[in-house]
């Protein structure tokens, strides 16, 4: 199970840390990663990061901009979020898979609820 948090309205150029725990799954070996999605578009990809820390992806549009990292022993994933712009207002999802990193979410098993994330012009 993931349980996400840390979404709300923020003007553009603010910073948000989204937080994602995780139980019922082995974390510290799981690749976890961040998506998002507009109602009415295809999920997409932000971030991920593998079970030690060591790999981890990016999308374009959020490099140099967003981070993501990990704590294997709360068993939780961050994603910290700044200069933020209003095309980054989405639901945030995270999710876990095993075996390598990977941006496609169809490659990943486990998902959480989804946090909503709103950037305000």
């Amino acid at each position: 199970q993931l349980q996400a948090s840390g979404g709300g309205l923020v003007q553009a150029g603010g910073s948000l840390r989204l937080s994602c725990a995780a139980s019922g799954l082995t974390f510290s070996s799981a690749t976890m990663g961040w998506f998002r999605q507009v109602p009415g578009k295809e999920r997409d990809f932000v971030a991920a990061i593998g079970w030690s820390g060591g790999t981890i992806y990016y999308a374009d549009s959020v490099k140099g901009r967003f981070t993501i990292s990990r704590d294997n022993a709360k068993n939780t994933v961050y994603l910290q979020m700044n200069s933020l712009k209003p095309e980054d207002t989405a639901v945030y999802y995270c999710a876990a898979k095993y075996y390598g990193v990977a941006n496609d979410g169809d490659l990943y098993r486990y998902w959480g609820q989804g946090t909503q994330v709103t950037v305000s012009s």
